[in-house]
Parts: structure tokens; sequence; C-alpha cells
């Protein structure tokens, strides 16, 4: 199960997801997700998933820089993840997110939830 489409469509707007992190979150009558716990393992492995996601970016301290694959973006500098929370953002187009299930979310075209249960399978995480 692929977390994330190979050539993601682009959005519509920026996305503006909420941190939809409270615990026991149920999405569409599936198992509860545990969002934090989700994201905690995320954020523990997140320098792996950002070269996967986003192979061309740069490690600068604790932010890494990469092209946005959302938009048409030439070089690396707008678009920037935390490393030590996860929280992301891009000031070309006004993205941004909290924590790593909001920056799948982004970069899949996909809801928060799915995000979650992808990243949970990805980290082995259990969830329900």
């Amino acid at each position: 199960m692929a977390l994330l489409p190979k050539h993601p469509a682009p959005l519509a707007g920026g996305y503006r997801g909420g941190n939809n992190r409270a615990l026991g979150c149920h999405d569409n009558a599936r198992k509860p997700l545990d969002f934090q716990r989700i994201n905690a393992a995320a954020l523990a492995r997140l320098p792996d998933l950002l070269a996967r996601w986003l192979p061309d970016g740069k490690r600068q301290g604790h932010e890494y820089f990469a092209r946005n694959p959302r938009r048409t973006d030439t070089r690396p500098g707008s678009f920037s993840i935390n490393l030590i929370t996860g929280k992301w953002a891009d000031f070309a187009c006004d993205a941004k997110g909290g924590d790593v299930v909001s920056l799948a979310a982004y970069l899949g075209g996909i809801s928060q939830g799915e995000a979650a249960r992808n990243l949970a399978a990805m980290m082995g995480v259990r969830h329900g």
C-alpha cells in the first residue's frame, strides 16, 4: 500500500488542514485512530520519510527544504518541514500544517484519516 501517489494531482487552493489529533477520533466508522501516537512514531522517522517523499530536499539545521510537488516549484526554499516538531509550511502558497499526518495528507491529496492509517501501517503502529 503506497502512502503517496507517484504523481499527486494538484490541489485547488492551499491546504489548511487542522491538526486532527484527538484520541479516539473516528473516521467513517473505522477503528479509532490514535493520531498522537501515529504522529510520534512518524516524527521519529521523519528524515527517512522525507527522503522518500521529497528526495531532492536538503536538510539545514532542524529544517528540511524541498520543492513542493503539489505546485510548480522550480527550486527548494519556500517549502519547509521542521524536523523536531513536524510542522510544515509552503510560504509561497500559504499551505501549512502542524504534524506529519497533515503533511502526508497534503502531499498525497488524501484525508488525514487515510494518511494516519497509511502511516500507522508503515510505522507498525497498531490502532483501534
